[in-house]
């Protein structure tokens, strides 16, 4: 039987489009693979039966959809640029949609290089935990056009159970920035609370279970648990480095629209001393053991 599904590229293998991957395989999508480090996208090709593509013009020549997902501003200028960037390989009608956590403007420059080829980008990042990505229970928030979005709407929804939408490109990664900005001031809050319960004579786990059935249970809370009360035996969720990466685009974003952001400058401060301590390549929940070290006697 011919696939008539579209057909989809997956540029950038991470903790997040890994599951994605997994998901449109079952869905029964033909998928092709490309990262910047090949053995990642062979593990997940092994795992799934995608496709491994050699550069991002190669995934991208066959694809209708192309899914991004990259680190940071810099990885994702050089994955649409030159002879053998995404730009190179996409096709009129091919939809991109741009996953990583980027500054609005990388995505609004992008745009009319994309249209200038009859094909389109919706920034589409994504928020949600590993878990809710293999569950298929992202939410996206989109910047674009509501029909370009339509288009693509079977595809989303097997990543995600809540799609929001924002009228203009570029206001998707505003609000992605806008949501991380509480998060992560939100996970620096609670690894101080729970230092300040332990100090004060509080079991780790009991201070914990106590967050997770008060006013402050939310998700974000809930799923790093185990990361906060067993640290030494943490799941990767998002490394300092990456937190402080954000925080700094978020910091950006703030200057550029005169917006004040008091606790977002204590955040950053904080972080900022745990990298320079060492702990840049942990997960973000590290601040609590980094407050531990420097609690006083």
């Amino acid at each position: 039987m011919i696939n008539t599904l579209p057909r989809l590229a997956v540029v950038g293998i991470g903790r997040l489009s890994y599951p994605m991957v997994v998901r449109l395989r079952r869905a029964g999508h033909a998928v092709t693979v490309n990262n910047r480090t090949r053995e990642r996208a062979l593990a997940v090709a092994a795992a799934t039966g995608a496709e491994v593509a050699d550069s991002p013009r190669a995934a991208a020549e066959t694809a209708d959809i192309v899914i991004v997902s990259l680190a940071d501003d810099a990885a994702v200028r050089e994955v649409y640029h030159g002879p053998d960037g995404l730009l190179a390989g996409i096709r009129p009608r091919t939809t991109i949609l741009e996953t990583s956590t980027i500054a609005p403007h990388t995505i609004t420059a992008l745009v009319p290089h994309v249209l200038e080829r009859g094909a389109v980008l919706l920034d589409t990042p994504v928020s949600g935990s590993v878990e809710l990505a293999a569950r298929g229970e992202l939410t996206l928030l989109v910047g674009g056009p509501k029909e370009a979005l339509d288009n693509v709407r079977p595809v989303v929804d097997v990543l995600a159970t809540r799609v929001l939408r924002f009228e203009e490109s570029g206001q998707g990664s505003i609000m992605k920035l806008v949501i991380n900005s509480l998060l992560l001031s939100l996970g620096a809050a609670v690894a101080e609370s729970l230092v300040l319960a332990e100090r004060a004579g509080i079991d780790r786990a009991d201070a914990y279970d106590a967050f997770t059935q008060s006013a402050a249970a939310a998700p974000f809370v809930q799923y790093n648990r185990e990361n906060f009360v067993r640290p030494h035996e943490a799941t990767m969720h998002m490394t300092l480095a990456l937190v402080a990466k954000d925080l700094a685009l978020v910091d950006e974003l703030a200057s550029s629209v005169g917006a004040p952001m008091a606790q977002l400058r204590t955040t950053r401060g904080l972080v900022q001393q745990a990298i320079t301590a060492g702990l840049g390549d942990q997960d973000g929940s590290v601040l609590a053991e980094y407050l531990r070290r420097n609690a006083t006697a």
